[in-house]
């Protein structure tokens, strides 16, 4: 090996270190200026005398933050604070849940047990704030979910819709976006999935049990239930990646 290869490393991981800190840097200006979601920020000249960067570092780091979903760049009106998203997330956790099913489905497993947790453990607080319209939906979407386990067709859609239904009268926009990046993630990762119809059968029963309890208030019977709904899955993760 070279001299000149070792040196070659360092420098790659010191340009890399600095382009962090400016990314950090722009953060904590946004954060200094008490700029919201939609609020315009400094142009990259702007950037430039104020951080006494060059403008190809402020661009790099601008593209990673907007990947980040920090900052919104749009093209012939400028740059702004980003809305609150979580699609960097999502994409991160698809793939690399779809990537473990090669090996050992380690990911994948990690995803279901962060959503029952999150699913079980707030069902108690869903079942106080339901209503009846949120009751009716979470009802339409069992209905559905029965009706396409009959006919032998995926329940993906019908089953974002039962549980997005399930907690959206809690009115929490963070968990709707959590609910929404493991919803993402998961249907990718069903897709390499194949259930039978028996099991699709049997999904659909398992909402319509959690529904039930939902519809009648019992809390302890909905989480029990919940929580046995994802062990279903952890069930299908291991057979198919013991198939493969």
């Amino acid at each position: 090996m070279s001299a000149a290869q070792p040196s070659a490393r360092r420098a790659r991981a010191n340009a890399a270190d600095r382009l962090q800190a400016l990314q950090q840097e722009i953060m904590e200006l946004i954060l200094e200026r008490g700029l919201v979601p939609g609020d315009p920020l400094p142009t990259e000249h702007e950037l430039v005398e104020e951080l006494g960067v060059g403008r190809n570092t402020v661009r790099e780091s601008l593209k990673v933050l907007q990947a980040l979903g920090i900052v919104d760049v749009r093209h012939g009106y400028g740059m702004f604070v980003a809305t609150k998203q979580l699609g960097a997330l999502a994409a991160t956790l698809e793939f690399h849940s779809r990537l473990s099913l090669r090996n050992g489905g380690h990911e994948a497993l990690e995803l279901v047990e962060v959503r029952q947790a999150l699913e079980a453990g707030l069902i108690g607080a869903a079942i106080d704030a339901m209503t009846p319209p949120a009751l009716g939906r979470v009802r339409a979407a069992v209905e559905d979910m029965e009706a396409r386990a009959e006919a032998g067709r995926p329940l993906s859609e019908a089953d974002e819709q039962f549980h997005r239904g399930l907690f959206e009268p809690l009115e929490n926009g963070m968990l709707t976006n959590l609910l929404g990046v493991f919803w993402s993630a998961y249907s990718k990762l069903h897709e390499q999935m194949d259930p039978t119809d028996d099991l699709l059968v049997e999904t659909a029963r398992n909402h319509r049990d959690i529904y039930e309890a939902v519809a009648a208030g019992d809390k302890a019977t909905a989480a029990r239930l919940m929580a046995g709904h994802f062990d279903g899955i952890r069930g299908l993760i291991h057979t198919t990646v013991g198939g493969e």
